[in-house]
């Protein structure tokens, strides 16, 4: 590819660039982000020298990069821990399944259960007869 010129504007300054064809916009986009630094220590200093303006707001970005990449590495080294974390629990066996005990009722009781209603109902039985009696 060919190199073209490109002219850049940073703190009030124009600058003659040379980048690759096609490379245009991320030239463009640099420079905007040098020159919002620049227009910063512009802003609280007032007119510096051109070095020390580029100087300063390249410091700025690089320390504004440094936090970045570091972000980015906690995000990564979170990424791995959990991308692992997923991959154990995808390889894990399944859980053994629960045994639940349901209690029986020993026959036995059911006996005693089912006389108990039979001598209920025979004496309901009994006092509706004797009060259709009295009626």
């Amino acid at each position: 590819m060919a190199q073209i010129e490109v002219e850049i504007t940073i703190g009030g300054r124009s600058f003659e660039v040379a980048c690759q064809e096609g490379e245009e916009q991320y030239l463009y986009a640099a420079a905007r982000m040098l020159d919002n630094e620049a227009g910063v220590l512009i802003d609280q200093i007032g007119r510096i020298p051109e070095s020390r303006m580029l100087l300063m707001a390249g410091l700025m970005l690089a320390d504004r990069t440094v936090g970045l990449e570091e972000r980015l590495r906690e995000a990564e080294d979170r990424i791995g821990t959990l991308t692992q974390e997923l991959t154990e629990l995808r390889d894990a066996p399944p859980p053994e399944p629960e045994r639940i005990e349901v209690p029986v009722i020993p026959p036995d009781v059911t006996d005693a259960f089912a006389e108990l209603t039979a001598r209920a109902e025979a004496l309901a039985e009994a006092l509706e007869e004797k009060a259709k009696a009295s009626a």
